[in-house]
């Protein structure tokens, strides 16, 4: 029976960057701000950490400073790709660094079959002793992965959650129901947490916990112990910043929001581009109306 050990708030890390390297200084400061607000695990090499663009040398770098920030605590690394083989690479060559799981993304671009899905995963799982967790994001891969299936791969003694990021509630209160004992259900979309640990989900990989990690741990938390008032509430008041962090193409509005508190600047890779001033005047409001005491730059 597997125990279940992933669960709470997760942050998906931004990555800041320089002129044409990441900021690394910037990164260990934001690693140690997520730290301090008490989240309970941490996501490296994520959508958000904009991956896709890093160097395989900067990846490496980000990932050794997660794991040396943060000994006592789970790191996630993101490994995940359309390829089997470069997913396995990236493994093989991360694996040294002491992740202690692997979050992987459903294929994108090649729009694998339910069963093409289960055999990817399944041979992943198999490559690595390390956990590994399930990532499901239609938007960005153009494939879903149903619940039968997450289901069935869920019996694999070493894939051990799912972020679930479809959007359909059905669909993932389905997985909840049917999960085997320690199969752990994370929201992968932050206004969904509360609603989602209401019918009896884990947490959440946050992005919106980038920028106010205390506010979105309390709210898991709050969850988790069943104060459901104090959730709602909680929720109800992260809400504008949920909505603002997706007013563009993520992580570029939490860029905008980080770069208002001072804690990086606004710097994107192509083909993303930095915030629009719209962006940024949002997410001055919106910190402004939660945070009422912050100065921000």
């Amino acid at each position: 029976m597997k125990e279940k050990w992933l669960k709470g708030c997760g942050t998906a890390l931004a990555t800041p960057f320089l002129e044409d390297a990441p900021d690394y200084e910037a990164y260990r400061n934001l690693v140690a701000r997520q730290l301090a607000a008490g989240v309970d695990f941490l996501v490296p090499l994520g959508s958000t950490a904009e991956t896709p663009c890093l160097r395989d040398t900067e990846k490496r770098e980000l990932l050794r400073i997660t794991r040396e920030c943060c000994p006592d605590r789970p790191v996630v690394a993101g490994v995940g790709t359309n390829s089997l083989d470069a997913t396995l690479r990236n493994m093989e060559w991360l694996d040294p660094l002491g992740p202690d799981a692997w979050l992987v993304v459903t294929p994108y671009y090649n729009k694998p079959t339910q069963e093409g899905m289960f055999a990817y995963f399944k041979a992943v799982a198999a490559a690595t002793p390390r956990a590994v967790v399930l990532y499901n994001v239609p938007g960005r891969t153009g494939i879903n992965l149903l619940p039968e299936t997450v289901l069935r791969l869920a019996q694999i003694p070493n894939i051990v959650a799912v972020k679930e990021a479809s959007g359909n509630i059905a669909q993932i209160q389905e997985i909840i129901d049917g999960a085997p004992e320690g199969f752990s259900v994370l929201s992968g979309n932050d206004d969904q947490t509360w609603p989602l640990m209401a019918l009896g989900a884990d947490g959440v990989i946050s992005v919106a916990s980038n920028v106010a990690p205390g506010p979105v741990s309390e709210l898991v938390q709050a969850a988790a112990r069943g104060d459901m008032s104090r959730a709602r509430a909680l929720h109800r008041a992260l809400t504008p910043l949920f909505k603002a962090c997706f007013v563009e193409s993520n992580p570029i509005p939490v860029k905008a929001a980080l770069s208002v508190l001072g804690l990086c600047a606004p710097r994107m890779r192509s083909p993303l581009t930095a915030p629009v001033p719209d962006t940024v005047a949002l997410m001055r409001r919106t910190l402004a109306a939660l945070f009422p005491d912050l100065k921000t730059e």
